[in-house]
């Protein structure tokens, strides 16, 4: 979720930033020596290293370090002995008195009453009934309390791993005590994939992963989409609006039960054999998580949980977020940084994500949460007042537990700032993510096609928005995510064919030039933005085949439809209709990404950017890319400057008749080099590169 538009810090530091060398300054300022413009911010930069350094010592000292810390729910919520004993826990230190409630005693208020320690912390523990536990698995539970001022209340369980809706009853939720016997739980067959180099994300959403007007289930995803996904070539999945949470139209970022996967799609069991199934494929998952709000659900939710407005959120105004209407966490608070760091350990050993996409970092970043504030790129910005320095440390002791537990993990933020620093490890003073998301590139391509002729468009301009990103620090480049497939907006093909898409994209009908323009600049914006843009590369789910319709949720404004809350996946798989052909111009980008490697390379050589001509021309990891987006001149014997020498042959063409296009080069065509400087490379070639069409070199013998 973003607020703002991004204008990211546009400094430049090497390549690779790795770990500490030998005199790099053990103080968080060693990102100086990679980035010389931070040296008048070294004193914040060593006063949140501080900080984070300060978390994890008083962890050590008090907690027996950061990895028995971050097992909070070995300690918190419902745990089950070897013998059937349960012993639950919660914290809610405001309470005067607490009792478990359930479907196991009646909901009898006073049956099963609860000791309170000296740090708030409520506890019971329940002997097993005959051997067996003395809650049955899947039955309903609460929390019931009473608060100081004799109010009586009654709440799910902060730690609470299993959660249900029964609309006809009530929209809260149902807290589940989920305890199946060994016969019914998922063990787990496959190892973690290890991280891969080039990182080729495919964003997901379980719930719309089908054309029928219906929520679709982890297990549907797991027969039907996974292969696809696999087949496209993609080797990450980023599974979105899997934390529970009740308003299905909030896209899953209004969580209200943080250790809860959502039952809307299925059971924990099945949401495990989801993953399992991925790791062997190879397909790495990560967890969009959401830790910068919360839903302000009372009822179901973490919102007045004992009965105050601050206990895991900061009171007040503070502790609001006015656009979203949500709540905040007070990161600074011991029991809160407990609850969040758990909560990434539990989704990482329970479920085996390899990592997570932040969702909503800005908004943790920065006292204004974004709202209202564009960023200029002046450093100021990013280590001023408006800096929340608690949330930063959060997120920079979340990334080192993570990196050091997990040394596979990956974990991408989604800023919209650009804050230097964001995507470096701690022992130089960042924060530590490995990604973060090149969010000022499908604003540039939406503002493109909304306000330029073909003939206007800054080649220049697109150059320098997909290469302006801090080196050493990598980026996630993307055309569009979900965000962009929302009401309100449209898809690149829709803004690029809008109402023939629903008339003219059968093959039986003749190829208009509304359509035959759309297909070829949509390819040619995905290729761009995969060669140039990023050290990794994302798509939303329908994207890679141009989706025809936005992405709307069942909602009262809507009459609670689903007809937008699905993908058309069957379009791709009708002989008659063009989208295959997008479909498989994405798996053959990504198949010949996956051959030469440029995303985990190092960044392109831009040696021409004609704005007459309208051409581009670069090289990454040893591959040529030319691109010309002249909506009427095709050029022959059209030389370009290539540095390494060779024979080179086509690797992707978008203008193949099998990906939708007309066929006009030649895939047997050979191209030789001849030694002379062009363009600032050592060699050139000659090429035929017709009008809005990209072509990929690669030597012949690579």
């Amino acid at each position: 979720m973003t607020a703002v538009t991004d204008n990211s810090a546009n400094t430049l530091v090497p390549n690779g930033s790795g770990g500490p060398a030998a005199g790099i300054p053990a103080d968080g300022t060693g990102v100086i020596q990679l980035d010389p413009w931070l040296e008048p911010f070294r004193h914040p930069l060593k006063r949140r290293f501080a900080r984070a350094q300060d978390w994890i010592k008083k962890i050590d000292a008090a907690e027996g370090g950061l990895e028995k810390f971050s097992r909070g729910t070995e300690l918190f919520g419902l745990n089950v002995d070897k013998n059937n004993n349960i012993t639950y826990r919660e914290w809610a230190p405001n309470t005067v008195e607490a009792y478990l409630i359930g479907d196991f005693n009646g909901w009898n208020w006073g049956s099963h009453p609860m000791k309170k320690n000296e740090y708030g912390v409520w506890e019971i523990v329940l002997p097993a009934n005959g051997g067996q536990p003395a809650i049955p698995h899947n039955s309903k539970i609460k929390i019931a309390m009473k608060t100081p001022q004799g109010e009586r209340i009654d709440r799910l369980p902060a730690w609470i791993k299993y959660v249900t809706q029964d609309l006809s009853v009530s929209p809260a939720y149902d807290a589940r005590f989920w305890n199946p016997p060994a016969a019914e739980r998922y063990t787990f067959k496959h190892p973690r994939p290890k991280k891969p180099a080039s990182v080729r994300v495919y964003e997901a959403h379980v719930g719309i992963s089908s054309p029928e007007q219906r929520v679709t289930t982890y297990k549907e995803f797991t027969q039907n989409m996974l292969p696809r996904i696999k087949s496209l070539g993609y080797n990450v999945i980023q599974l979105m609006a899997v934390m529970e949470h009740a308003y299905y139209a909030s896209f899953g970022y209004q969580v209200n039960n943080f250790f809860a996967a959502s039952s809307r799609y299925g059971t924990p069991e099945d949401l495990k054999e989801l993953v399992d199934t991925a790791h062997g494929m190879g397909l790495v998952i990560l967890l969009d998580v959401v830790h910068s709000h919360a839903s302000k659900n009372v009822l179901d939710g973490l919102n007045e949980f004992d009965g105050t407005d601050h206990l895991y959120f900061h009171g007040g105004g503070k502790g609001k977020h006015d656009l979203w209407d949500s709540r905040l966490f007070n990161y600074g608070h011991h029991e809160v940084m407990r609850f969040l760091l758990s909560n990434l350990r539990f989704w990482m050993d329970e479920y085996h994500f390899d990592g997570f996409r932040f969702d909503g970092v800005t908004s943790m970043l920065y006292t204004h949460h974004g709202i209202g504030t564009g960023f200029s790129g002046g450093y100021h910005e990013y280590f001023g007042a408006a800096v929340d320095e608690e949330a930063v440390a959060y997120l920079m002791v979340a990334n080192e537990m993570l990196h050091k537990l997990y040394p596979e993990t990956i974990t991408v933020a989604e800023d919209v700032s650009g804050m230097p620093a964001l995507c470096l490890p701690l022992s130089l003073g960042g924060v530590g993510f490995d990604y973060r998301l090149a969010m000022a590139i499908p604003d540039m391509w939406i503002k493109i096609l909304k306000e330029l002729k073909d003939e206007d468009w800054d080649i220049a301009n697109i150059c320098w928005t997909l290469t302006n990103r801090r080196h050493g620090e990598k980026t996630i480049a993307y055309c569009e995510s979900h965000d962009q497939a929302l009401v309100g907006d449209k898809t690149l093909m829709m803004h690029l064919c809008d109402a023939e898409m629903y008339t003219n994209m059968s093959t039986l009908s003749p190829l208009t030039p509304v359509i035959d323009r759309g297909m070829a600049l949509h390819k040619m914006i995905r290729l761009l933005t995969h060669g140039l843009g990023g050290e990794g590369y994302l798509n939303f789910e329908g994207n890679e085949f141009g989706h025809p319709e936005w992405l709307d949720f069942p909602r009262e404004g809507n009459n609670n439809s689903f007809w937008y809350a699905r993908r058309q996946l069957n379009l791709t798989e009708d002989p008659l209709l063009r989208y295959k052909f997008l479909n498989e111009f994405d798996r053959r980008m990504n198949t010949a990404e996956d051959r030469v490697g440029w995303l985990g390379a190092s960044q392109a050589y831009v040696s021409l950017k004609h704005e007459g001509d309208k051409v581009i021309v670069f090289e990454r990891a040893g591959a040529l890319f030319i691109f010309n987006f002249h909506p009427t001149n095709s050029y022959a014997d059209y030389r370009v400057g290539v540095d390494v020498p060779g024979t080179y042959r086509v690797l992707l063409d978008s203008d193949s008749p099998d990906v939708g296009g007309h066929g006009r080069v030649d895939a047997n065509t050979k191209y030789f080099t001849t030694p002379m400087e062009w363009n600032g490379r050592r060699n050139w070639t000659h090429v035929y590169i017709p009008s809005r069409s990209a072509l990929v070199l690669a030597l012949e013998s690579s």
